[in-house]
């Protein structure tokens, strides 16, 4: 396959490097060259031989190492590939900085989900950040966190829950608003999703600290920063509370809003695909509860009984 780079602007064919373009190159195509060159040097291969090697003219190869071709995607996959190295490494990402990443990453491909788990969890208990909510025999957290999508349920069995056990009842979502002194709406609209994130670990770091027993009922995406849920899955006991589509859909617009779907003439896709998205990550809560199969009655009963027999509370 033929693969081509795009030429920066000013540059000459027929110089044997680019020179003439230092200020205008961009940071992130500069130290991409950077690494290209380095992967090439640790591989002990020329340029020459590296260009063949990727089907990639010498010319493109050279434009891409000093950080003057905005390269396409192809072109990074077939460039990783020659240097025998993961298109991640190339482009620099974090798990890529040291040789004791590249390591541990080796060690870790194709793994197994189980496999994958149990690392998780021993790595989190020698770091002391995580792991197994009762794994090594630590005592079991007396927080419950329920998590899920948006009309799972959270909410109503949670402030029920609380109630049974005499804990008190948070919402995560309002603590996140009174952090910020706005709207959830507000922080993603003014200040964009990482601002979201931060004050979402803010109030999940301070609800762990004051409530040493606690119902939390956690907002949706919350497994979507990996920080977030491992601070979450260290601290509390997990239920992840499923529920079919049809009844998440229900449930949130009986409750006069269809947030983030709102906007969509396809509520019901994007409904499913983000639940899809989101599946493997609920998974790893201790416990799971369907509460699309019974009344909410019933439904609350189980939870009752799933969560007081996990905190070992007479029934």
């Amino acid at each position: 396959m033929s693969s081509t780079i795009m030429q920066a602007p000013g540059f000459v064919p027929g110089e044997d490097a680019p020179g003439e373009e230092e200020e205008a190159k961009n940071p992130f195509l500069v130290a991409l060259g950077e690494r290209a060159r380095a992967l090439r040097s640790r591989r002990g291969m020329t340029r020459k031989a590296l260009a063949a090697a990727a089907d990639v003219s010498e010319r493109h190869l050279a434009n891409l190492e000093y950080g003057v071709g905005n390269a396409s995607i192809l072109v990074l996959l077939d460039v990783a590939r020659a240097l025998q190295c993961s298109l991640a490494e190339l482009l620099g990402d974090v798990t890529t900085t040291s040789p004791e990443w590249l390591m541990l990453r080796e060690l870790l491909e194709n793994r197994d989900e189980a496999t994958l788990h149990r690392v998780r969890v021993a790595v989190g208990e020698l770091l002391g950040t995580g792991g197994a909510n009762a794994s090594h025999g630590r005592q079991r957290s007396t927080q419950v966190a329920l998590i899920g999508l948006r009309g799972a349920g959270k909410s109503t069995l949670g402030a029920m829950l609380a109630e049974d056990l005499g804990f008190p009842f948070v919402e995560l979502s309002r603590e996140i608003e009174k952090f910020a002194g706005c709207s959830i709406s507000e922080i993603q609209a003014l200040y964009g999703q990482n601002a979201y994130r931060r004050y979402e670990r803010r109030a999940l770091e301070e609800s762990i600290q004051i409530y040493p027993e606690a119902v939390i009922a956690t907002p949706g995406g919350i497994v979507s920063d990996p920080a977030n849920f491992n601070l979450l899955l260290q601290h509390c006991t997990t239920v992840w509370l499923q529920a079919e589509p049809e009844d998440h859909m229900k449930r949130v617009v009986a409750q006069g809003d269809t947030r983030p779907m709102a906007a969509s003439r396809e509520a019901m896709d994007d409904l499913k695909s983000i639940l899809a998205g989101r599946a493997a990550f609920y998974s790893k809560a201790e416990f799971q509860l369907d509460t699309s199969a019974q009344e909410l009655q019933p439904t609350f009963v189980a939870l009752r009984s799933l969560v007081r027999k996990a905190l070992e509370l007479p029934s």
